[in-house]
């Protein structure tokens, strides 16, 4: 269940305070549970329409558009389209289905499926097509790093026993949906590359900002019980979505908290530390360590452990004060990819396992 705006505040308060030691183990799991758990599909789009003439007497629809949080350059996903209930001028005499066909201009990839979609069925005598959904495939281009944009334009209705009677809608909106590209990782040699959406809050409450991270994780290849090991965190802003200081009032340290988060070993729940960060100036990005960091911690028992970057904060490494800070916390969870290595007994040698 997300959390409400002000539980987050809470959290975010909560977890400054919790900033003490370069490098600490986080058994409670304080920034894993405070991460909002989304669905690998981002919110819809609404777009509104008017409409005019053809078989349907709606003058006006709300038409909106879903598609996956993340996708990865080279491969397709399921853009959806959700159209509202219409209703007809007139009942048919026999039984048909409503079609709707959308114009759609993608940025960053292409849609070759552009045919008109059954919408609904329409029984004879009535007049009335309750809401349903079209899908387009959207092959996203090989290589690309950019966000994929997709513009919504001329939305035409018909039925299908008259399919060349059509009702024409057009929107004057200017928005595209977006959905942003992840950038490859999850291969055999234990390191990848993820696009994290962060929510960013501090030093006040009312300071808020996304950002976006390419986050590239390294799993360690001989962990073992009782012995700290490390696993290697190496970040990149998204260009247009960087961490900006506040303009006015208290600056923020240059110093950066980074935190993974580990599954599937008892007792095991993340891995945190620190980099120097470049020199702070108000109202200016605060850029990211340009050294790997090694994120610690130390494991009680052997097993599997299942790894996802987590939280970033912004501040001082102090165990006294109230030094402010800016907290970042994942947004798109259950989009990014998973890594595994194994904690071995100190027999062996484990290897890394990662997996998409």
């Amino acid at each position: 269940m997300l959390l409400s705006q002000a539980g987050r505040r809470l959290v975010h308060t909560t977890s400054a305070l919790g900033l003490m030691g370069t490098l600490v183990v986080f058994v409670c799991s304080l920034f894993i549970v405070s991460t909002p758990a989304t669905a690998s599909a981002a919110a819809p789009k609404t777009f509104a329409y008017t409409c005019d003439g053809g078989p349907f007497t709606n003058t006006s629809l709300s038409v909106s558009l879903s598609a996956p949080d993340s996708v990865a350059a080279g491969q397709s996903f399921a853009l959806t389209v959700n159209i509202p209930a219409l209703t007809l001028q007139t009942a048919p005499t026999t039984a048909t289905t409503a079609q709707a066909t959308l114009t759609l201009t993608p940025t960053g990839g292409t849609i070759s499926d552009t045919a008109a979609k059954t919408l609904g069925q329409v029984a004879a005598g009535a007049t009335s097509v309750t809401p349903g959904t079209i899908t387009y495939q959207v092959a996203v281009t090989a290589g690309t790093t950019t966000n994929v944009t997709i513009k919504p334009s001329t939305l035409t209705l018909a039925l299908a026993s008259a399919a060349t009677t059509l009702t024409s809608c057009s929107t004057t909106s200017t928005e595209v949906l977006t959905v942003p590209i992840g950038t490859g990782g999850g291969g055999g040699d234990g390191t990848g590359t993820d696009l994290v959406q962060y929510e960013c809050t501090g030093p006040a409450a009312t300071d808020i900002q996304d950002v976006e991270i390419k986050v590239e994780l390294t799993m360690p290849t001989s962990a073992k019980i009782g012995e700290q090991f490390a696993i290697k965190w190496k970040g990149t802003y998204t260009a247009g979505k960087e961490l900006k200081a506040p303009a006015t009032g208290q600056t923020v340290a240059a110093r950066l908290f980074a935190y993974a988060s580990l599954t599937g070993i008892t007792g095991l729940t993340s891995a945190t530390g620190e980099g120097v960060t470049g020199a702070v100036t108000a109202g200016q990005i605060i850029t990211l360590p340009t050294a790997t960091i090694d994120l610690k911690t130390t494991a009680s028992t052997a097993g599997t452990a299942t790894v996802k970057p987590a939280a970033v904060n912004f501040g001082a490494n102090t165990a006294t004060g109230t030094t402010p800070a800016i907290e970042c916390e994942v947004q798109n969870t259950t989009a990014l990819k998973e890594y595994r290595f194994t904690v071995g007994n100190g027999t062996g040698t484990p290897t890394p396992t990662p997996t998409p």
